[in-house]
């Protein structure tokens, strides 16, 4: 029996992008168990983030997508702990913005599972919020990492360069609502939903986008 588990800590900081700049707070989630975990989007605060790991293994830093907010302390973070950043190579062109110096050490591919903790985080490719976007889906926790691709109330923001709203509708509808509908949603920022609790808003999300 896996002791696995979803750790969630909130950092704050700046998202940039097309020339903007806005403060928000970022999910970061630790994935794991006492031995070992997978960090998702290591946002902003290092310090912070290496302090939630404590001793354990970090088997990756894996990106949902490359955005400066979900990506602007991987390389710190990676770096002390020895581990690889994955990210999907369809964003690299996001992360040369924040990291030109720096690349990925590993690329996520739609299939592709990353083992923690005896469990799989099972990656989807769901662009739209951004074109290499994915979610991880981890059926042994009946739980979706979903990054900014889903969140309580609807997708994440299309208004932005590099992301497509009729693209996200489609990846929501074909790759996240097809999961089961108990299933919990833990985003990107914010607070958590259920598959089952989106799904009747999919035909709002399409009228609301024409």
């Amino acid at each position: 029996m896996s002791g696995a588990r979803a750790e969630l800590l909130t950092t704050s900081g700046v998202f940039a992008l097309d020339g903007g700049e806005w403060e928000v707070d970022n999910n970061v989630w630790l994935v794991g168990d006492d031995e070992e975990v997978v960090v998702v989007d290591a946002a902003h605060d290092a310090d912070a983030i290496l302090a939630a790991v404590g001793g354990r293994r970090v088997v990756a830093v894996v990106c949902t997508h490359a955005h400066n907010d979900h990506v602007n302390a991987a390389p710190a973070v990676a770096d002390a702990v020895g581990a690889p950043i994955l990210l999907h190579p369809d964003d690299r062109v996001l992360w040369d913005t924040t990291h030109p110096d720096r690349a990925p050490d590993g690329e996520l591919a739609d299939g592709q599972t990353v083992a923690v903790a005896g469990i799989g985080l099972h990656v989807l490719h769901t662009p739209g919020h951004a074109p290499g976007a994915v979610c991880l889906y981890a059926p042994e926790l009946g739980t979706l990492f979903s990054g900014d691709t889903l969140f309580q109330g609807g997708p994440g923001a299309t208004g932005r360069s590099y992301s497509d709203f009729p693209t996200i509708v489609g990846s929501i509808r074909d790759r996240l609502l097809t999961l089961p509908p108990d299933t919990v949603v833990r985003t990107g920022h914010g607070d958590s939903t259920t598959v089952g609790e989106e799904a009747p808003h999919l035909q709002e999300w399409i009228d609301r986008g024409h």
